[in-house]
C-alpha cells in the first residue's frame, strides 16, 4: 500500500473529527498522536474561536511537541501558536460590512454575533445566539450600543436562525459585498460573514510556507461548506464519507467510515501511518 507523503494534517473538528457526542474517540486521538510522533504538524482547524478549539488540543496531549503548537480558529481568519502564546496570523471583516451585513439581517427579524477568542457578542440573547454559545462553550455577552462595537472590526460575523430564511440572506449578502467578503453557511442555521481571499484551505496554505513547504505537503479533513477551501487547496483533500456531497465531489479521498465510527484514523493508518 502507497504511503503519502504528508508533513501537516489540518482536521476540521465538528462532524468530522469529533463524533456526535462532540468527542474525539481513543482510537482517533492515538492515532493523531502516532501522526505527530513521526513529525507530522497536527492542526485542528475550525470554524470556532481559539478558546473553543483549546480543550480539544488538551484531549490531545501533543500541544507540548513541535509538531502540535498551531491551531487555526475562525475558518482560517486566526492562526495561534501555543508555544508563543500569540496569535500569528489574522484577518478582519471591514467594520463597514459588519455593520450593513447587521442591518440587512436585522430586516430580516435575525440577530447577528461576533467574536474574540474567549466570547460571542449579541445585541440580544435569543435562542439561536444561546445554542451557539452552547456548541461553542464561550461566554455569551449582550452588548447594548452593538453598532458602535462593531465598527472596531472582528474576524467573523455570524447569523444563525432558520435555514430557509438563512439561504435568501446567503443571496442578498453575496449580491451585495461580492468579492469583498466569504459567505456561507457553515451549518445548515449558521450563516458565516468571513473576509475576501480568507478560509481554512488559505490558512493552511500560509502556516505551509511558514514552516517551509508547500501546501501540497498538507492534508485536510472536513465535512461541511467551511471545508471547501481546505478540501481543495491541500494536497490531499480528505471528505467525510458522512459529509456533504459537494465536498465529496471535491474531494481527492472520502474515508471508509464516519466520524462515529473513527474514520479518521482508519484513513490515517491506511494511507499514512504505513510503516
Amino acid at each position: 500500500m502507497q504511503k503519502l507523503d504528508v508533513k501537516l494534517i489540518a482536521f476540521d473538528l465538528d462532524d468530522t473529527l469529533l463524533n456526535d457526542k462532540r468527542e474525539i474517540t481513543d482510537k482517533n486521538v492515538e492515532a493523531l498522536r502516532e501522526c505527530a510522533r513521526r513529525g507530522i504538524y497536527i492542526v485542528l482547524c475550525s470554524g470556532r474561536a481559539e478558546d473553543a478549539i483549546l480543550p480539544f488540543v488538551r484531549r490531545l496531549e501533543i500541544a507540548g511537541m513541535e509538531t502540535g503548537r498551531y491551531l487555526i480558529a475562525i475558518n482560517g481568519c486566526s492562526i495561534f501558536d501555543l508555544h508563543k502564546r500569540q496569535q500569528i496570523f489574522c484577518k478582519k471583516v471591514e467594520p463597514e460590512i459588519l455593520l450593513r451585513a447587521n442591518e440587512i439581517a436585522e430586516s430580516f427579524g435575525l440577530r447577528s454575533e461576533v467574536y474574540t477568542p474567549d466570547t460571542i457578542y449579541y445585541r440580544e440573547e435569543t435562542k439561536w445566539t444561546k445554542l451557539d454559545v452552547d456548541l461553542c462553550g464561550l461566554k455569551g455577552a449582550k452588548v447594548d450600543d452593538y453598532e458602535n462595537f462593531l465598527k472596531t472590526g472582528f474576524t467573523k460575523m455570524l447569523v444563525p436562525g432558520e435555514p430557509e430564511e438563512l439561504l435568501k440572506l446567503q443571496k442578498i449578502l453575496r449580491d451585495e459585498f461580492k468579492e469583498r467578503a466569504v459567505i456561507f453557511t457553515s451549518k445548515p442555521y449558521f450563516l458565516e460573514i468571513l473576509p475576501p481571499n480568507c478560509g481554512k484551505g488559505e490558512a493552511v496554505k500560509w502556516l505551509c510556507e511558514s514552516l517551509g513547504f508547500g501546501v501540497e505537503k498538507a492534508m485536510g479533513f472536513g465535512d461541511s461548506m467551511n471545508d471547501e477551501s481546505l478540501i481543495k487547496m491541500a494536497g490531499y483533500g480528505v471528505a467525510m464519507c458522512n459529509g456533504l456531497e459537494a465536498i465529496k465531489k471535491a474531494a481527492d479521498f472520502i474515508t471508509p467510515k464516519d466520524n462515529n465510527n473513527d474514520g479518521i484514523a482508519e484513513f490515517l493508518r491506511e494511507k499514512v501511518l504505513v510503516i
